[in-house]
């Protein structure tokens, strides 16, 4: 329950109580009020009801005065698209350069409002930005892309032809106490429209111990054998 409820629940029940009391003194001592304040919230429940009674909200109603205007905000949503990595002094600086005033305070407000205040947020609001649009960007935006994002590292292989490249899993495995072993291959080839694969990080096991393990075998069935016909 919010402090607003609780607040309006004790002016109902400072009402409920005066009215069974019939003593507006004790009510007040008792629920902790004073008797102005029990009459100001008579007169507003008369007045308007349960509504009434609630707290309004204190602080500004419109936008602080203070605020940067839009022309500037929309100033500083393009820096964070063309600069992600820069502070908010940096970006203060720069944006005062081209003539406008305005704080570190400020850029950091904007940030907040649009959840972009870290920079790991504005690296990641630039890649949504140019999976979107047809936002180009430039070697310098690529290479900090390429650094913090690995989706967009591995975005794509250079092959000059279709076929030149080729991307193979294999899985070997065998069954227990049986000699039966098996190999299943995929591979994809990379081909002018569509980009190749992304290669899996997952260690596939070594078929080395699984050979020498049947070789093991067959020598102890091969010696007990021998050892029958001696």
């Amino acid at each position: 329950m919010t402090t607003l409820a609780q607040s309006t629940r004790r002016k109902l029940s400072l009402l409920h109580l005066a009215e069974e009391l019939g003593n507006v003194s004790k009510a007040c001592k008792i629920m902790g009020y004073h008797r102005d304040t029990f009459y100001e919230v008579r007169r507003a429940f008369q007045a308007g009801g349960v509504a009434a009674l609630v707290e309004e909200r204190r602080g500004p109603r419109n936008p602080h005065p203070n605020r940067v205007s839009p022309e500037i905000e929309t100033e500083v949503l393009a820096y964070a698209l063309e600069r992600p990595t820069h502070g908010a002094q940096r970006v203060a600086n720069e944006l005062r350069l081209k003539g406008l005033a305005l704080s570190s305070s400020g850029v950091r407000g904007v940030w907040l409002r649009h959840d972009i205040e870290t920079r790991h947020k504005r690296l990641l609001r630039l890649e949504t930005h140019a999976k979107e649009t047809t936002y180009v960007l430039s070697d310098a935006q690529i290479q900090l892309l390429e650094r913090h994002s690995c989706d967009f590292r591995m975005r794509h292989v250079e092959s000059s032809r279709p076929g030149e490249l080729l991307n193979q899993d294999t899985f070997y495995w065998v069954r227990s106490r049986v000699s039966v072993r098996s190999t299943s291959r995929s591979s994809s080839m990379s081909s002018a429209r569509s980009p190749s694969p992304r290669p899996t990080t997952r260690r596939c096991p070594s078929p080395r111990p699984i050979c020498s393990m049947i070789a093991s075998c067959h020598s102890m069935k091969h010696s007990a054998a021998q050892s029958k016909l001696s």
